[in-house]
């Protein structure tokens, strides 16, 4: 009998010792796409399409009013502090001048099961930023960074 309390108070002090495991994110995937003057970032819900309307509106700035990125990412393990997504974007602005803008949106913790978040920037930054050269997305549990996805130039 003395052995076994022995041996439970010893597995209690071993439990409590552990550290908390810390929430544990990743970026997935990031989409950039250019939005159409009537805000569509595609003609049909084709890939293939939207693809193919991506490159004439790349090819055709005038077609443009704005980007948005869509972001898939995922968190798991318990989350103490508020998550975020975070989009920093580096732009040359007309007059060639560098021009950089951040982003950030609150999510919700998403279990085992990924999920989609948009970040749109308004016509306004868009015309302020330029042609986006470099973008990076992180995904933040306050402090702490989670993840991150960026562009070759970044």
């Amino acid at each position: 009998m003395r052995r076994s309390a022995i041996c439970l108070v010893l597995f209690f002090a071993l439990a409590l010792s552990m550290p908390a495991r810390a929430a544990t994110g990743r970026v997935i995937k990031v989409l950039p796409h250019f939005l159409d003057l009537k805000g569509r970032n595609s003609i049909s819900p084709s890939l293939y399409d939207r693809d193919a309307y991506q490159a004439q509106l790349r090819q055709h700035p005038e077609q443009r009013s704005t980007m948005r990125f869509d972001v898939q990412w995922k968190s798991k393990s318990p989350v103490w502090e508020a998550l975020k997504l975070r989009l920093e974007l580096r732009g040359v602005a007309p007059g060639n001048l560098p021009k950089q803008l951040a982003l950030e949106i609150p999510l919700e913790p998403s279990g085992w099961l990924s999920h989609w978040d948009s970040l749109p920037l308004t016509s306004e930054q868009y015309r302020d930023l330029g042609e986006v050269t470099a973008w990076r997305v992180t995904l933040w549990e306050g402090a702490q960074l989670l993840g991150q996805q960026k562009s070759f130039l970044w």
